[in-house]
């Protein structure tokens, strides 16, 4: 246990050393008109050379988590010559889902306007979240109400995402204050409707990336077979990549920079630069 200790250690101290952080920079308020804040991440040989950009939202079923938990996401694609950005937003019972996709589209046009500041190339622009931050992410860009041009982003990467199809969950099992499920969707299916992303899949959506648990909450897997299902309708090519874990090492297993999902990743992003 101690030798895998030490070398969680020298992986974090590695990471550091190939990246700089800015942390707290602030992108907007909230409705409380309080800071928003983001921390980006860059390769500390970015002098004079433009990066390719992956926006990070956290997940914590949208009442739960904090950008400063996924540091190790940051330095992880920093180290591969990515900068990343791990952004904040308000959480439920304070903002309701619409609240926080609004804020989430909020950070990622601050992106796109200053992320040159910091060596960011604006024209390749991806964007990623896992479980709750999966759902956001996505309705983000997808929903055209939050005024993100699809056209601007040049990929979307799933990581075990919930709520891709919450009209359907909620549907078959109605919102109570259990979770602050109330609070963050009401009970309008009009609003369910409104922050399910599958619904606004179409042929110019980005292109995909989707990783699934095979040990994942079944309502997750659900909802990515439907998505899926969907999203084939416009991207056939797509298949999704079955990892065989629970929900939470789904984003934990990025704490080790030698795991093949930054890898693909990476590859995902070259491969869709616009």
């Amino acid at each position: 246990m101690r030798k895998i200790i030490y070398l969680m250690l020298g992986s974090l101290l590695v990471m550091s050393c190939q990246s700089r952080k800015y942390k707290d920079v602030i992108y907007g308020q909230s409705s409380n008109k309080e800071d928003l804040k983001l921390n980006i991440f860059v390769p500390n040989n970015s002098d004079h050379k433009k990066f390719p950009v992956l926006i990070f939202v956290h997940g914590g079923n949208w009442n739960s988590g904090n950008k400063d938990q996924y540091g190790f996401f940051g330095r992880n694609f920093a180290k591969k010559d990515v900068i990343t950005v791990i952004l904040e937003y308000t959480l439920s019972p304070t903002a309701n889902i619409d609240q926080m996709t609004t804020k989430i589209a909020t950070a990622i046009m601050w992106v796109q306007k200053n992320i040159n500041t910091y060596h960011g190339d604006a024209s390749q622009i991806f964007v990623t979240g896992h479980s709750a931050g999966g759902q956001l992410v996505a309705s983000a860009v997808l929903n055209p109400k939050f005024e993100v041009a699809e056209n601007s982003i040049s990929g979307i990467i799933l990581n075990d995402a919930a709520g891709i199809d919450m009209k359907d969950y909620l549907e078959k099992y109605p919102p109570t204050t259990e979770d602050d499920y109330l609070a963050t969707w009401s009970n309008d299916p009009k609003n369910w409707y409104q922050a399910s992303p599958i619904y606004f899949l179409n042929e110019k959506s980005p292109p995909f990336l989707i990783y699934v648990g095979s040990k994942t909450y079944p309502s997750i897997t659900t909802a990515n077979e439907h998505f899926l299902t969907e999203l084939n309708k416009f991207q056939p090519e797509v298949k999704p990549i079955i990892l065989n874990k629970k929900h939470i090492p789904m984003i934990l297993q990025y704490f080790f920079p030698w795991n093949k999902r930054s890898a693909e990743m990476v590859a995902f992003m070259k491969k869709n630069k616009k």
